[in-house]
């Protein structure tokens, strides 16, 4: 493995959230002291993959939330969902989540736009959204009162598993055909 790889290792582990590649080039040609080329990393962390899944790592460098990130395989996504649940100790209600969709496809959006859609008050499931850092506030309505508008987080992006709001499943996903006689021929 060359000096090159392990630096690259050495940031992703230490990083705390998906490092982009431009911030690991910088990095690199900062304490290298000499030019090290966006493409150079990319081709070396296609070689630490190949190195982590030939030794049987459970672990690879994965492109996520617009950086890399240190992450498990998915065959290992049951024994981690165990750890992570019991780790859990409280779990997002019904609301919360149902409010943190509404965010997420309609965003940004005042909070006044999510009680009306929901047709019920959502300072609680916004503030518990808020803590667990799923949501931000993206700035201000340019209306009357000058309303908050909230948005999805960065780390609403790592917990989902994607890069932009636009990779989010969309209702054409989900819906069945209504009003169809005869079976669809496929």
């Amino acid at each position: 493995m060359n000096i090159l790889q392990h630096h690259i290792q050495a940031l992703v582990f230490c990083a705390q959230s998906p490092i982009s590649i431009e911030e690991i080039q910088r990095c690199l040609t900062e304490a290298l002291q000499m030019e090290v080329l966006v493409s150079d990393v990319l081709e070396s962390i296609e070689a630490i993959n190949e190195q982590l899944n030939d030794a049987g790592f459970a672990f690879q460098i994965y492109a996520i939330g617009g950086g890399y990130q240190f992450l498990t395989k998915p065959e290992y996504q049951e024994t981690v969902s165990v750890y992570l649940k019991q780790k859990s100790k409280k779990k997002l209600s019904a609301s919360a989540l149902e409010t943190l969709a509404i965010i997420a496809y309609k965003q940004p959006i005042t909070r006044s736009a999510l009680e009306q859609i929901r047709g019920v008050g959502c300072d609680y499931a916004v503030q518990k959204l808020l803590e667990k850092d799923l949501i931000e506030i993206k700035g201000k309505a340019d209306t009357i009162g000058r309303p908050v508008l909230y948005g999805t987080s960065q780390k609403f992006m790592d917990y989902f598993g994607i890069n932009h709001i636009k990779d989010l499943p969309q209702l054409k996903d989900f819906a069945t055909e209504e009003n169809v006689i005869g079976e669809v021929a496929d």
